[in-house]
C-alpha cells in the first residue's frame, strides 16, 4: 500500500461515498454530495451506479467498460435509487443498465459490460517521464486557505488527494496546437478495503469525472481550481465512458493525462489516459460536455 495516506479523524473514509443499500432484488439506493451548487456530483452518481450493476454479477467476473449519460441534474438533498436491468450473462461477458431515478424521473443511465479474465498479448502508450506527485504542491492547502467556508463544505473534495503538472513540468509532452491537455495525479484520500476489485474501479470512476470537463474549457478559461472568480464557462457533463486495461489501486497515486481534440456546437469532449506508478496504462476515459461561454448562455 502507498505510504502518506493523511491522517485527518476529519475526513470521511473515501468508502463512503460510494455506499449504496440494497432495497430489493435489483434495486439499490444512495446519496450524493453536490459538485456544482446544489447538483449531485456525476461521478459520484456513475460510481454508484456502477457499483449497483456490480452487486448483481458474480466475482468471476470484472467491469470492464461502461457507458453513461447525464440525463437531468440530480439533486443531493434527496436519495437516489439505481434500478438494474440484467440484460446477458454470457459464457464470458455478461451486461448491465442501470438507471438512476429521483422523484420518478431518471437522472442518469449506464450500461456496464463485465468479463471473465484471460490471457493475451499486450502493448500500450509510453507513459511521459513527468515528476512525481511527491514533487508538486497540494492545491487544496492553497483552496483552504483562499476560501475556507467553501472547502469546509467540499465533502467530497476533501476524501481525496490531486496534484497538478504545470505546463512547463520536466517531460511533458508538447502542447498539440488545437489540443488543451492538463495532467493531474489523483488517487483516494483514505485507503480502500484489499478484497473488494470492485471498490477500486468504482472509486476511479469517481474520479475520472473531477477534471475531464475543465479540460475541454482550458482554450477559454485556464486553470481555475478553488478560486471564486466567477467563471467564464458554463460547464456540465453530457456522457462518460471508460474502459478498464488493467488492475489497479485507485488508493495509490494514478496520473490522469487529459487532451480535448475538438470544442465546438457548445460541446467539448475530452480524452484520459490512467497510468499508474509503474506506468502501466491502467484505465482510458472519455467525456463529451456542455460547453458554452458566459456570455451565450441561454434561460
Amino acid at each position: 500500500m502507498d505510504q502518506g495516506m493523511p491522517a485527518d479523524d476529519q475526513v470521511a473514509p473515501f468508502v463512503e461515498l460510494l455506499r449504496i443499500e440494497e432495497l430489493d432484488e435489483n434495486l439499490f439506493r444512495g446519496r450524493c454530495h453536490a459538485g456544482a451548487p446544489m447538483r449531485a456530483f456525476g461521478g459520484q452518481v456513475a460510481a454508484q451506479a456502477l457499483t449497483s450493476a456490480g452487486r448483481t454479477i458474480g466475482a468471476e467476473r470484472s467491469v470492464h467498460s461502461l457507458h453513461g449519460y447525464f440525463l437531468r441534474p440530480g439533486d443531493p438533498t434527496r436519495p437516489i435509487v439505481y434500478q438494474v436491468d440484467r440484460i446477458r450473462d454470457g459464457s464470458s461477458y455478461a451486461t448491465r443498465r442501470v438507471t438512476a431515478v429521483q422523484r420518478g424521473e431518471a437522472i442518469f443511465t449506464m450500461s456496464a459490460s463485465f468479463k471473465r479474465p484471460e490471457s493475451s498479448t499486450e502493448r500500450q502508450r509510453t507513459m511521459p517521464p513527468v515528476p512525481g506527485p511527491e514533487e508538486l504542491p497540494d492545491p487544496f492547502v492553497a483552496w483552504e486557505r483562499a476560501n475556507p467556508e467553501d472547502f469546509a463544505k467540499s465533502t467530497g473534495f476533501r476524501a481525496l488527494e490531486m496534484r497538478f503538472l504545470p505546463a512547463d513540468a520536466p517531460g511533458m509532452p508538447a502542447e498539440l496546437p488545437g489540443v488543451p491537455q492538463q495532467f493531474v495525479w489523483l488517487r483516494t484520500g483514505t485507503p480502500l478495503p484489499d478484497d473488494d476489485p470492485l471498490l477500486q474501479v468504482c472509486a476511479l470512476t469517481y474520479l475520472s469525472d473531477l477534471t475531464l470537463a475543465s479540460t475541454t474549457a482550458l482554450h477559454l478559461e485556464p486553470h481555475r481550481f478553488g478560486r471564486k472568480e466567477p467563471r467564464r464557462t458554463l460547464l456540465a457533463s453530457l456522457d462518460h465512458a471508460m474502459w478498464f486495461h488493467r488492475p489497479f489501486r485507485a488508493d495509490e497515486w494514478l496520473l490522469f493525462a487529459q487532451r480535448s481534440p475538438s470544442a465546438s456546437d457548445g460541446r467539448g469532449l475530452a480524452l484520459g489516459e490512467f497510468y499508474n506508478r509503474d506506468g502501466l496504462l491502467v484505465a482510458s476515459a472519455v467525456q463529451e460536455t456542455l460547453l458554452r461561454e458566459a456570455r451565450a448562455t441561454r434561460p
